[in-house]
């Protein structure tokens, strides 16, 4: 089942050394996953000056707990970068 991830980090002062802190672990970790087939696409989303203030991602999971574990287990997560996310379910209709 695919779902569409959209997570915007924290606004605080903190946000941006949180995001850098936990990012070598959230790319190492991203990367397993789409050469697992977990990830479609994924990247930053930008601020109008172009300061990355979120994430989205395209994931294919088994089922919801399954995207669930893997979200609760991830560093952008568990370091408090990601402040507000939303999961829904998504279907492709173009692929490459």
């Amino acid at each position: 089942m695919q779902f569409l991830v959209t997570a915007y980090d924290g606004t605080d002062e903190e946000a941006p050394t949180r995001r850098a802190a936990a990012r070598p672990a959230h790319i190492e970790g991203a990367q397993v996953l789409k050469n697992n087939g977990h990830i479609l696409i994924g990247g930053a989303i930008l601020d109008d000056d172009g300061n990355m203030i979120g994430s989205s991602l395209v994931v294919e999971f088994d089922d919801r707990d399954a995207l669930d574990d893997w979200l609760n287990n991830d560093p952008y997560v568990t370091e408090g970068v990601w402040q507000d996310i939303t999961i829904l379910p998504f279907r492709t209709a173009v692929k490459s």
